[in-house]
Protein backbone atom coordinates (compact mmCIF):
# COMPACT_ATOMS: atom_id res chain seq x y z
CA UNK A 1 0.00 0.00 0.00
CA UNK A 2 1.30 3.64 -0.78
CA UNK A 3 2.79 4.38 2.19
CA UNK A 4 1.46 8.38 1.76
CA UNK A 5 -2.30 6.37 2.31
CA UNK A 6 -0.69 4.46 5.56
CA UNK A 7 0.30 7.97 7.08
CA UNK A 8 -3.57 8.87 6.43
CA UNK A 9 -4.94 5.43 8.03
CA UNK A 10 -2.27 6.20 10.79
CA UNK A 11 -3.42 9.53 11.69
CA UNK A 12 -7.60 9.01 11.75
CA UNK A 13 -7.00 4.88 13.38
CA UNK A 14 -4.39 7.09 16.63
CA UNK A 15 -7.24 9.74 16.70
CA UNK A 16 -9.72 6.71 17.54
CA UNK A 17 -7.79 4.49 19.82
CA UNK A 18 -7.10 7.56 22.04
CA UNK A 19 -10.76 9.16 21.95
CA UNK A 20 -12.36 6.27 23.13
CA UNK A 21 -10.99 6.36 26.75
CA UNK A 22 -10.55 10.32 26.35
CA UNK A 23 -14.33 10.34 25.68
CA UNK A 24 -14.89 8.80 28.76
CA UNK A 25 -13.23 10.98 30.58
CA UNK A 26 -14.92 13.54 29.18
CA UNK A 27 -18.46 11.71 30.71
CA UNK A 28 -16.90 11.60 34.25
CA UNK A 29 -15.71 15.32 34.33
CA UNK A 30 -18.88 16.51 33.27
CA UNK A 31 -20.76 13.99 35.60
CA UNK A 32 -18.86 15.48 38.57
CA UNK A 33 -17.27 12.03 39.51
CA UNK A 34 -13.48 11.67 40.46
CA UNK A 35 -10.46 11.88 37.78
CA UNK A 36 -6.85 11.59 38.29
CA UNK A 37 -7.02 15.49 37.83
CA UNK A 38 -8.65 16.39 40.46
CA UNK A 39 -5.76 17.12 43.36
CA UNK A 40 -4.33 19.42 40.39
CA UNK A 41 -7.51 21.21 39.61
CA UNK A 42 -10.02 21.24 42.64
CA UNK A 43 -8.08 23.23 44.68
CA UNK A 44 -7.54 26.26 41.53
CA UNK A 45 -11.30 25.88 40.85
CA UNK A 46 -12.46 26.36 44.26
CA UNK A 47 -10.05 29.56 44.40
CA UNK A 48 -11.36 30.59 41.55
CA UNK A 49 -15.33 30.86 42.74
CA UNK A 50 -14.55 32.46 45.72
CA UNK A 51 -12.77 35.12 43.79
CA UNK A 52 -15.58 35.66 41.56
CA UNK A 53 -18.57 35.06 43.79
CA UNK A 54 -19.43 32.45 41.61
CA UNK A 55 -21.80 29.98 43.22
CA UNK A 56 -20.81 26.49 41.69
CA UNK A 57 -23.76 24.52 43.65
CA UNK A 58 -26.74 26.98 41.62
CA UNK A 59 -28.58 24.53 39.44
CA UNK A 60 -29.78 26.22 35.78
CA UNK A 61 -32.45 26.49 33.72
CA UNK A 62 -31.57 26.42 30.29
CA UNK A 63 -32.55 30.28 29.82
CA UNK A 64 -30.27 31.30 32.60
CA UNK A 65 -27.60 28.96 31.15
CA UNK A 66 -28.03 31.03 27.69
CA UNK A 67 -27.98 34.07 29.69
CA UNK A 68 -24.59 33.54 31.04
CA UNK A 69 -23.17 32.14 27.81
CA UNK A 70 -23.87 35.46 25.77
CA UNK A 71 -23.25 37.52 28.67
CA UNK A 72 -19.31 36.79 28.92
CA UNK A 73 -18.94 36.43 25.20
CA UNK A 74 -20.12 39.98 25.01
CA UNK A 75 -17.66 41.24 27.42
CA UNK A 76 -14.62 38.75 25.38
CA UNK A 77 -15.77 40.68 22.50
CA UNK A 78 -15.94 44.09 23.51
CA UNK A 79 -11.99 43.30 25.58
CA UNK A 80 -10.76 42.43 22.17
CA UNK A 81 -11.80 44.95 20.20
CA UNK A 82 -9.65 47.05 23.05
CA UNK A 83 -6.96 45.42 23.15
CA UNK A 84 -6.43 45.05 18.96
CA UNK A 85 -7.11 48.91 18.57
CA UNK A 86 -4.52 49.90 21.12
CA UNK A 87 -2.00 46.92 20.67
CA UNK A 88 0.15 49.71 18.70
CA UNK A 89 0.97 51.25 22.20
CA UNK A 90 0.32 48.51 24.65
CA UNK A 91 3.39 46.09 25.71
CA UNK A 92 4.75 43.10 24.41
CA UNK A 93 4.69 44.54 20.82
CA UNK A 94 9.09 44.14 20.08
CA UNK A 95 8.18 44.27 15.93
CA UNK A 96 6.12 47.76 16.55
CA UNK A 97 3.38 46.17 14.46
CA UNK A 98 0.19 49.35 14.11
CA UNK A 99 -2.78 49.23 15.94
CA UNK A 100 -5.99 47.47 14.32
CA UNK A 101 -8.25 49.42 12.02
CA UNK A 102 -11.76 49.03 13.76
CA UNK A 103 -13.56 47.12 11.20
CA UNK A 104 -10.61 44.42 11.17
CA UNK A 105 -10.63 44.58 14.63
CA UNK A 106 -14.25 43.81 14.55
CA UNK A 107 -14.17 40.81 12.60
CA UNK A 108 -11.39 39.60 14.39
CA UNK A 109 -12.29 40.03 17.60
CA UNK A 110 -15.69 38.31 16.82
CA UNK A 111 -14.08 35.47 15.25
CA UNK A 112 -11.98 34.43 17.87
CA UNK A 113 -14.90 34.84 20.32
CA UNK A 114 -16.89 32.63 18.51
CA UNK A 115 -14.57 29.63 17.63
CA UNK A 116 -14.29 31.09 13.88
CA UNK A 117 -10.74 32.31 13.94
CA UNK A 118 -11.05 34.14 10.29
CA UNK A 119 -8.29 35.55 10.15
CA UNK A 120 -8.16 38.82 7.49
CA UNK A 121 -4.69 40.18 8.33
CA UNK A 122 -1.39 38.26 8.63
CA UNK A 123 -0.49 36.77 12.11
CA UNK A 124 3.31 37.57 11.77
CA UNK A 125 2.71 41.36 11.04
CA UNK A 126 -0.70 42.12 12.05
CA UNK A 127 -0.77 41.32 15.57
CA UNK A 128 2.02 42.37 18.88
CA UNK A 129 2.56 39.47 20.99
CA UNK A 130 -0.05 40.64 23.62
CA UNK A 131 -2.30 40.43 20.98
CA UNK A 132 -1.86 36.77 20.12
CA UNK A 133 -1.38 35.60 23.69
CA UNK A 134 -4.99 37.38 24.37
CA UNK A 135 -6.77 35.42 21.10
CA UNK A 136 -5.02 32.58 22.44
CA UNK A 137 -7.31 33.04 25.62
CA UNK A 138 -10.40 33.54 23.10
CA UNK A 139 -9.65 30.29 21.94
CA UNK A 140 -9.53 28.94 24.96
CA UNK A 141 -12.67 30.43 26.02
CA UNK A 142 -14.78 29.93 22.93
CA UNK A 143 -13.59 26.12 23.01
CA UNK A 144 -14.58 26.14 26.39
CA UNK A 145 -18.11 27.69 25.43
CA UNK A 146 -19.48 25.16 23.05
CA UNK A 147 -18.18 22.47 25.25
CA UNK A 148 -20.37 23.40 27.88
CA UNK A 149 -23.26 24.00 26.08
CA UNK A 150 -22.72 20.29 24.86
CA UNK A 151 -22.58 19.09 28.26
CA UNK A 152 -26.18 21.26 28.91
CA UNK A 153 -27.58 18.99 26.34
CA UNK A 154 -25.87 15.95 28.12
CA UNK A 155 -27.48 16.58 30.87
CA UNK A 156 -31.28 17.68 29.60
CA UNK A 157 -30.96 14.34 27.44
CA UNK A 158 -29.99 11.96 30.48
CA UNK A 159 -32.55 13.83 33.13
CA UNK A 160 -36.43 12.09 32.84
CA UNK A 161 -37.98 15.47 33.93
CA UNK A 162 -36.19 18.37 35.20
CA UNK A 163 -36.26 21.92 34.92
CA UNK A 164 -32.50 22.60 35.89
CA UNK A 165 -29.63 21.23 33.64
CA UNK A 166 -26.82 22.12 35.92
CA UNK A 167 -23.87 24.97 36.23
CA UNK A 168 -23.05 26.87 33.35
CA UNK A 169 -19.80 28.30 35.08
CA UNK A 170 -18.61 24.44 36.66
CA UNK A 171 -19.01 22.66 32.71
CA UNK A 172 -17.61 25.91 31.47
CA UNK A 173 -14.28 25.95 33.45
CA UNK A 174 -13.92 22.62 33.86
CA UNK A 175 -13.96 22.54 29.77
CA UNK A 176 -10.75 24.61 30.12
CA UNK A 177 -9.05 23.24 32.61
CA UNK A 178 -9.62 19.08 32.80
CA UNK A 179 -10.12 18.76 29.10
CA UNK A 180 -8.19 21.93 26.61
CA UNK A 181 -5.57 22.86 28.88
CA UNK A 182 -4.05 19.14 29.86
CA UNK A 183 -4.13 18.57 25.97
CA UNK A 184 -2.66 21.56 25.01
CA UNK A 185 0.17 21.25 27.08
CA UNK A 186 1.18 18.22 25.91
CA UNK A 187 0.65 19.09 22.53
CA UNK A 188 2.90 21.94 23.03
CA UNK A 189 6.00 20.41 24.64
CA UNK A 190 5.97 18.05 21.23
CA UNK A 191 5.97 21.02 18.99
CA UNK A 192 9.10 22.71 20.99
CA UNK A 193 10.90 19.10 21.24
CA UNK A 194 10.07 19.66 17.30
CA UNK A 195 11.88 23.19 16.71
CA UNK A 196 7.92 24.80 17.37
CA UNK A 197 9.71 28.51 18.34
CA UNK A 198 8.33 29.50 22.09
CA UNK A 199 9.66 33.11 23.04
CA UNK A 200 8.86 37.05 23.41
CA UNK A 201 11.83 37.88 21.09
CA UNK A 202 11.38 39.95 18.20
CA UNK A 203 12.39 39.44 14.50
CA UNK A 204 15.80 37.19 14.19
CA UNK A 205 18.83 37.43 12.12
CA UNK A 206 18.62 33.73 10.58
CA UNK A 207 21.02 32.44 7.16
CA UNK A 208 19.18 31.42 4.17
CA UNK A 209 20.41 28.74 1.97
CA UNK A 210 21.41 31.03 -0.58
CA UNK A 211 23.87 32.65 2.41
CA UNK A 212 21.79 35.51 2.83
CA UNK A 213 20.51 37.04 6.29
CA UNK A 214 17.03 37.59 6.80
CA UNK A 215 14.64 38.74 9.70
CA UNK A 216 12.37 35.74 10.52
CA UNK A 217 9.49 36.30 13.07
CA UNK A 218 9.31 34.14 15.78
CA UNK A 219 7.09 34.50 19.66
CA UNK A 220 4.84 32.39 21.20
CA UNK A 221 4.07 29.88 18.54
CA UNK A 222 4.14 27.06 20.43
CA UNK A 223 1.35 27.37 22.97
CA UNK A 224 -0.79 29.13 20.23
CA UNK A 225 -0.62 26.40 17.93
CA UNK A 226 -1.67 23.83 20.45
CA UNK A 227 -5.10 25.01 21.52
CA UNK A 228 -5.66 26.60 17.90
CA UNK A 229 -5.99 22.52 16.93
CA UNK A 230 -7.47 21.05 20.43
CA UNK A 231 -10.05 23.99 20.71
CA UNK A 232 -10.86 23.22 17.07
CA UNK A 233 -10.21 27.03 16.56
CA UNK A 234 -7.61 27.26 13.56
CA UNK A 235 -5.94 30.66 13.78
CA UNK A 236 -2.16 30.30 12.83
CA UNK A 237 0.22 32.64 14.47
CA UNK A 238 1.45 33.40 10.94
CA UNK A 239 -0.25 34.12 7.92
CA UNK A 240 0.84 30.47 6.62
CA UNK A 241 -1.02 28.74 9.29
CA UNK A 242 0.37 25.53 9.58
CA UNK A 243 1.89 25.48 6.46
CA UNK A 244 4.46 27.31 8.05
CA UNK A 245 7.88 25.34 9.27
CA UNK A 246 7.10 27.04 12.43
CA UNK A 247 4.07 25.96 13.00
CA UNK A 248 4.14 22.54 11.54
CA UNK A 249 8.15 21.91 11.22
CA UNK A 250 7.88 18.10 9.93
CA UNK A 251 5.26 14.92 9.34
CA UNK A 252 5.52 14.16 12.93
CA UNK A 253 4.35 17.59 13.89
CA UNK A 254 1.77 17.24 10.68
CA UNK A 255 0.25 13.91 13.07
CA UNK A 256 0.57 15.13 15.98
CA UNK A 257 -1.60 18.50 15.01
CA UNK A 258 -3.83 16.19 12.71
CA UNK A 259 -4.74 14.24 16.26
CA UNK A 260 -4.88 17.36 18.05
CA UNK A 261 -7.52 18.99 16.02
CA UNK A 262 -9.87 15.69 15.52
CA UNK A 263 -9.64 13.88 19.19
CA UNK A 264 -11.77 16.58 20.91
CA UNK A 265 -14.58 16.23 18.26
CA UNK A 266 -14.44 12.13 18.11
CA UNK A 267 -14.43 12.27 21.63
CA UNK A 268 -17.25 14.21 22.36
CA UNK A 269 -19.68 11.43 20.58
CA UNK A 270 -18.66 8.53 23.04
CA UNK A 271 -19.22 11.10 25.89
CA UNK A 272 -22.45 11.12 24.58
CA UNK A 273 -22.91 7.19 24.70
CA UNK A 274 -20.70 7.30 27.72
CA UNK A 275 -22.83 10.38 29.69
CA UNK A 276 -26.30 8.67 29.10
CA UNK A 277 -25.20 4.64 29.03
CA UNK A 278 -26.73 4.43 25.59
CA UNK A 279 -22.66 3.30 23.86
CA UNK A 280 -25.18 1.98 20.78
CA UNK A 281 -26.78 5.72 20.14
CA UNK A 282 -23.01 6.82 20.42
CA UNK A 283 -21.90 4.30 17.76
CA UNK A 284 -24.73 5.33 15.28
CA UNK A 285 -23.58 9.28 15.28
CA UNK A 286 -20.16 8.02 14.78
CA UNK A 287 -21.20 5.46 12.07
CA UNK A 288 -22.95 8.79 9.98
CA UNK A 289 -20.70 11.12 10.68
CA UNK A 290 -17.93 8.96 9.74
CA UNK A 291 -19.50 7.71 6.37
CA UNK A 292 -19.88 11.27 5.50
CA UNK A 293 -16.13 12.30 6.45
CA UNK A 294 -15.04 9.21 4.30
CA UNK A 295 -17.10 10.49 1.26
CA UNK A 296 -15.58 13.69 1.37
CA UNK A 297 -11.93 12.51 2.01
CA UNK A 298 -11.57 9.75 -0.60
CA UNK A 299 -12.25 11.99 -3.60
CA UNK A 300 -9.94 14.26 -2.52
CA UNK A 301 -6.90 12.29 -1.18
CA UNK A 302 -7.33 10.89 -5.27
CA UNK A 303 -7.42 14.21 -7.07
CA UNK A 304 -4.89 15.60 -5.05
CA UNK A 305 -2.60 12.21 -5.55
CA UNK A 306 -3.89 12.15 -9.23
CA UNK A 307 -2.09 15.73 -9.88
CA UNK A 308 -3.50 17.89 -12.46
CA UNK A 309 -4.51 16.33 -15.65
CA UNK A 310 -3.82 19.71 -17.70
CA UNK A 311 -0.04 19.23 -17.07
CA UNK A 312 0.29 15.73 -17.71
CA UNK A 313 -1.02 16.56 -20.89
CA UNK A 314 1.47 19.08 -21.32
CA UNK A 315 4.10 16.54 -20.49
CA UNK A 316 5.17 17.80 -17.16
CA UNK A 317 6.04 14.92 -14.61
CA UNK A 318 3.07 14.40 -12.08
CA UNK A 319 3.42 11.53 -10.16
CA UNK A 320 4.07 13.21 -7.09
CA UNK A 321 0.69 14.79 -7.29
CA UNK A 322 -1.26 18.06 -7.37
CA UNK A 323 1.87 20.18 -5.79
CA UNK A 324 0.97 23.65 -6.15
CA UNK A 325 -0.02 25.39 -2.49
CA UNK A 326 1.54 22.36 -0.93
CA UNK A 327 4.22 21.69 1.35
CA UNK A 328 6.63 19.10 -0.14
CA UNK A 329 6.99 17.86 3.38
CA UNK A 330 3.45 16.59 3.75
CA UNK A 331 2.84 15.78 0.60
CA UNK A 332 -0.33 15.73 -1.74
CA UNK A 333 -2.22 13.02 0.08
CA UNK A 334 -1.83 14.07 3.42
CA UNK A 335 -2.64 17.88 2.50
CA UNK A 336 -5.27 16.73 0.84
CA UNK A 337 -6.75 14.83 4.11
CA UNK A 338 -5.90 17.85 6.39
CA UNK A 339 -8.15 19.91 4.11
CA UNK A 340 -11.25 17.45 4.46
CA UNK A 341 -10.30 17.09 8.18
CA UNK A 342 -10.16 21.02 9.05
CA UNK A 343 -13.32 21.38 7.22
CA UNK A 344 -15.68 19.11 8.37
CA UNK A 345 -14.27 19.52 12.13
CA UNK A 346 -14.05 22.97 11.93
CA UNK A 347 -10.73 23.72 12.32
CA UNK A 348 -10.16 25.95 9.81
CA UNK A 349 -6.18 25.36 10.23
CA UNK A 350 -4.42 24.57 6.50
CA UNK A 351 -1.04 22.84 5.87
CA UNK A 352 -1.80 23.66 2.52
CA UNK A 353 -3.26 26.61 -0.19
CA UNK A 354 -7.13 25.57 -0.99
CA UNK A 355 -7.12 27.89 -3.29
CA UNK A 356 -4.64 26.10 -5.09
CA UNK A 357 -6.96 22.73 -4.45
CA UNK A 358 -7.95 20.52 -7.73
CA UNK A 359 -11.50 21.26 -8.08
CA UNK A 360 -13.00 18.27 -6.66
CA UNK A 361 -11.30 19.15 -3.53
CA UNK A 362 -12.45 22.73 -3.80
CA UNK A 363 -16.10 20.77 -3.71
CA UNK A 364 -15.50 18.43 -1.11
CA UNK A 365 -14.06 20.91 1.34
CA UNK A 366 -17.33 23.55 0.68
CA UNK A 367 -19.50 20.66 1.29
CA UNK A 368 -17.72 19.95 4.52
CA UNK A 369 -18.48 23.26 5.35
CA UNK A 370 -21.86 23.22 3.94
CA UNK A 371 -23.08 20.00 5.87
CA UNK A 372 -21.35 21.47 8.70
CA UNK A 373 -22.24 18.27 11.29
CA UNK A 374 -19.79 15.50 10.44
CA UNK A 375 -17.59 15.68 13.85
CA UNK A 376 -17.88 19.37 13.66
CA UNK A 377 -16.06 21.71 16.63
CA UNK A 378 -15.62 21.46 20.14
CA UNK A 379 -19.24 20.51 21.41
CA UNK A 380 -21.35 22.36 18.82
CA UNK A 381 -20.67 19.31 16.33
CA UNK A 382 -23.11 17.39 18.38
CA UNK A 383 -25.43 20.49 18.29
CA UNK A 384 -25.61 20.46 14.91
CA UNK A 385 -25.89 17.02 14.88
CA UNK A 386 -28.89 16.97 17.32
CA UNK A 387 -31.01 19.18 14.88
CA UNK A 388 -30.96 16.40 12.33
CA UNK A 389 -31.57 14.17 14.59
CA UNK A 390 -34.86 15.85 16.00
CA UNK A 391 -35.69 16.36 12.09
CA UNK A 392 -35.32 12.42 11.54
CA UNK A 393 -37.12 10.96 14.38
CA UNK A 394 -40.08 13.66 13.30
CA UNK A 395 -40.07 13.03 9.51
CA UNK A 396 -39.75 9.25 10.64
CA UNK A 397 -42.85 9.12 12.82
CA UNK A 398 -44.86 10.61 10.27
CA UNK A 399 -44.03 8.34 8.15
CA UNK A 400 -44.65 4.93 10.30
CA UNK A 401 -47.98 7.26 11.98
CA UNK A 402 -46.82 7.27 15.09
CA UNK A 403 -45.64 10.19 17.13
CA UNK A 404 -42.34 11.24 16.98
CA UNK A 405 -40.21 10.26 20.11
CA UNK A 406 -36.39 10.73 20.93
CA UNK A 407 -35.28 9.65 24.44
CA UNK A 408 -38.36 9.24 25.76
CA UNK A 409 -39.74 12.97 25.08
CA UNK A 410 -42.54 14.12 22.17
CA UNK A 411 -40.70 16.10 19.35
CA UNK A 412 -43.72 18.38 19.07
CA UNK A 413 -44.51 21.51 16.47
CA UNK A 414 -42.22 24.24 18.96
CA UNK A 415 -39.34 22.23 18.90
CA UNK A 416 -39.87 21.57 15.49
CA UNK A 417 -39.45 25.01 14.24
CA UNK A 418 -36.67 25.90 15.67
CA UNK A 419 -34.96 22.64 14.39
CA UNK A 420 -36.15 24.13 10.81
CA UNK A 421 -35.04 27.87 11.85
CA UNK A 422 -31.70 26.98 12.94
CA UNK A 423 -31.14 23.82 10.24
CA UNK A 424 -32.30 26.71 7.40
CA UNK A 425 -30.01 29.52 8.87
CA UNK A 426 -26.97 28.24 8.02
CA UNK A 427 -28.23 28.15 4.19
CA UNK A 428 -29.71 31.43 3.92
CA UNK A 429 -26.31 33.04 5.71
CA UNK A 430 -24.15 31.70 3.26
CA UNK A 431 -26.65 32.06 -0.18
CA UNK A 432 -27.40 35.57 1.24
CA UNK A 433 -23.73 36.87 1.71
CA UNK A 434 -22.38 35.29 -1.39
CA UNK A 435 -25.67 36.52 -3.84
CA UNK A 436 -25.04 40.47 -2.51
CA UNK A 437 -20.93 39.90 -3.37
CA UNK A 438 -21.65 38.96 -6.44
CA UNK A 439 -24.69 41.48 -7.20
CA UNK A 440 -22.65 44.32 -6.16
CA UNK A 441 -19.09 43.99 -7.71
CA UNK A 442 -17.87 47.51 -6.38
CA UNK A 443 -17.85 46.08 -2.68
CA UNK A 444 -17.37 42.38 -2.80
CA UNK A 445 -15.96 40.84 -5.85
CA UNK A 446 -14.07 43.77 -6.56
CA UNK A 447 -10.94 42.14 -4.85
CA UNK A 448 -10.73 38.67 -6.40
CA UNK A 449 -7.50 37.14 -7.50
CA UNK A 450 -9.09 35.05 -9.74
CA UNK A 451 -12.26 35.69 -12.60
CA UNK A 452 -15.14 33.24 -13.93
CA UNK A 453 -15.81 29.85 -11.89
CA UNK A 454 -13.30 30.13 -10.14
CA UNK A 455 -13.80 33.76 -8.32
CA UNK A 456 -16.86 32.98 -7.61
CA UNK A 457 -15.83 29.84 -5.46
CA UNK A 458 -13.90 32.37 -3.68
CA UNK A 459 -16.55 34.04 -2.49
CA UNK A 460 -18.74 30.95 -1.94
CA UNK A 461 -16.01 29.61 0.56
CA UNK A 462 -15.66 32.65 2.54
CA UNK A 463 -19.21 32.80 3.69
CA UNK A 464 -19.58 29.30 4.01
CA UNK A 465 -16.27 29.43 6.49
CA UNK A 466 -17.96 32.15 7.92
CA UNK A 467 -21.01 30.77 8.34
CA UNK A 468 -19.62 27.35 9.58
CA UNK A 469 -17.21 28.36 11.91
CA UNK A 470 -14.29 27.26 10.64
CA UNK A 471 -11.91 30.27 9.24
CA UNK A 472 -10.12 28.61 6.43
CA UNK A 473 -10.51 30.60 2.90
CA UNK A 474 -9.78 30.38 -0.61
CA UNK A 475 -7.22 32.77 -0.10
CA UNK A 476 -6.92 34.25 -3.50
CA UNK A 477 -9.71 36.60 -2.13
CA UNK A 478 -8.62 39.99 -1.09
CA UNK A 479 -10.74 39.78 2.27
CA UNK A 480 -9.21 42.68 4.45
CA UNK A 481 -11.60 45.63 3.43
CA UNK A 482 -14.39 47.00 4.99
CA UNK A 483 -17.59 44.93 3.04
CA UNK A 484 -15.59 41.76 3.70
CA UNK A 485 -15.11 42.29 7.37
CA UNK A 486 -18.30 43.79 8.12
CA UNK A 487 -20.22 41.07 6.22
CA UNK A 488 -18.67 38.23 7.53
CA UNK A 489 -18.29 39.39 10.75
CA UNK A 490 -22.67 39.62 11.17
CA UNK A 491 -22.76 36.08 10.02
CA UNK A 492 -20.37 34.72 12.19
CA UNK A 493 -22.27 36.16 15.22
CA UNK A 494 -25.40 34.87 13.88
CA UNK A 495 -23.94 31.46 12.67
CA UNK A 496 -22.58 30.71 16.21
CA UNK A 497 -25.02 31.87 18.98
CA UNK A 498 -28.42 30.69 17.25
CA UNK A 499 -27.48 27.40 16.42
CA UNK A 500 -26.54 27.10 20.11
CA UNK A 501 -29.50 28.91 21.05
CA UNK A 502 -31.53 26.50 19.01
CA UNK A 503 -30.38 23.21 20.45
CA UNK A 504 -30.42 24.16 24.10
CA UNK A 505 -33.51 25.89 23.71
CA UNK A 506 -35.20 22.19 22.19
CA UNK A 507 -33.05 20.64 24.76
CA UNK A 508 -34.51 22.62 27.51
CA UNK A 509 -38.02 21.96 26.70
CA UNK A 510 -37.90 18.55 26.27
CA UNK A 511 -36.24 18.14 29.12
CA UNK A 512 -39.26 19.59 31.15
CA UNK A 513 -41.96 16.84 29.57
CA UNK A 514 -43.27 14.06 30.99
CA UNK A 515 -40.95 11.11 30.49
CA UNK A 516 -42.47 8.51 28.17
CA UNK A 517 -40.84 4.67 28.60
CA UNK A 518 -39.79 2.67 25.67
CA UNK A 519 -42.36 0.68 24.26
CA UNK A 520 -42.58 -1.69 21.23
CA UNK A 521 -44.07 1.08 19.08
CA UNK A 522 -41.35 3.20 19.85
CA UNK A 523 -38.67 4.46 17.45
CA UNK A 524 -35.01 2.68 18.01
CA UNK A 525 -33.12 5.52 17.62
CA UNK A 526 -29.44 3.33 17.87
CA UNK A 527 -30.05 1.66 14.76
CA UNK A 528 -28.23 1.46 11.47
CA UNK A 529 -31.71 2.12 9.90
CA UNK A 530 -32.06 5.35 11.81
CA UNK A 531 -29.03 6.41 10.96
CA UNK A 532 -29.35 5.99 7.06
CA UNK A 533 -32.34 8.34 7.86
CA UNK A 534 -30.49 10.74 9.59
CA UNK A 535 -28.14 11.01 7.00
CA UNK A 536 -30.51 11.21 4.36
CA UNK A 537 -32.28 13.96 5.78
CA UNK A 538 -28.46 15.48 6.25
CA UNK A 539 -28.09 15.21 2.41
CA UNK A 540 -31.23 16.68 1.29
CA UNK A 541 -31.64 19.45 3.71
CA UNK A 542 -28.06 20.16 4.05
CA UNK A 543 -26.00 19.34 0.65
CA UNK A 544 -29.34 19.50 -1.93
CA UNK A 545 -29.47 23.20 -1.19
CA UNK A 546 -26.03 24.60 -1.84
CA UNK A 547 -26.47 22.44 -5.47
CA UNK A 548 -26.88 25.17 -7.45
CA UNK A 549 -24.33 27.28 -5.88
CA UNK A 550 -21.88 24.35 -6.45
CA UNK A 551 -22.45 24.36 -10.01
CA UNK A 552 -21.73 27.34 -10.49
CA UNK A 553 -18.32 27.46 -8.57
CA UNK A 554 -16.05 24.36 -8.53
CA UNK A 555 -18.38 22.13 -10.35
CA UNK A 556 -18.42 23.85 -13.63
CA UNK A 557 -14.02 24.43 -12.84
CA UNK A 558 -14.19 21.20 -12.73
CA UNK A 559 -16.15 20.73 -16.52
CA UNK A 560 -14.84 24.07 -17.87
CA UNK A 561 -11.65 23.79 -20.29
CA UNK A 562 -8.56 24.01 -19.21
Amino acid sequence: MNTEILGIILMFALTLLLAIPFGKYIARVYQGSNTFLDPVFNPIEKLFYRASGIDHTEEMGWKRHLKILLSINFIWFIWGMTVLMCQGWLPLNPDSNPNMTADLAFNTSVSFVVNCNLQHYSGETGLSYLSQLFLMFLQFVSAGTGLAAAAILFNALKERTTETLGNFYVYFIKSCTRILLPLSIITAVILMVNGTPMTFDGKQDMLTMEGKTVQVSTGPVAALTAIKHIGTNGGGFFGTNSAHPFENPNYFTNIIEMTAQMIVPFAMIFTLGFYLKRKKLALMIFGVMTVGFLLLTIPTVMAEMNGNPALSQMGIDTSAGATEGKETRFGAAASGYWSIATTVISTGSVNSMHDSAMPVSGLSQLLAMMVNCFYGGCGVGILNFYIFIILAVFISGLMVGRTPEFLGKKIEAREMKIAMIIALLHTLLILSGTALSTALPEYGASTLNNPGFHGFSEILYEFTSSSANNGSGFEGLGDNNLWWNISTGIVLLLSRFLPIIGPIAIAGILASKKHIPESSGTLKTDTSTFGLMVFAVIFIIAALSFFPALALGPIAEYFSPA
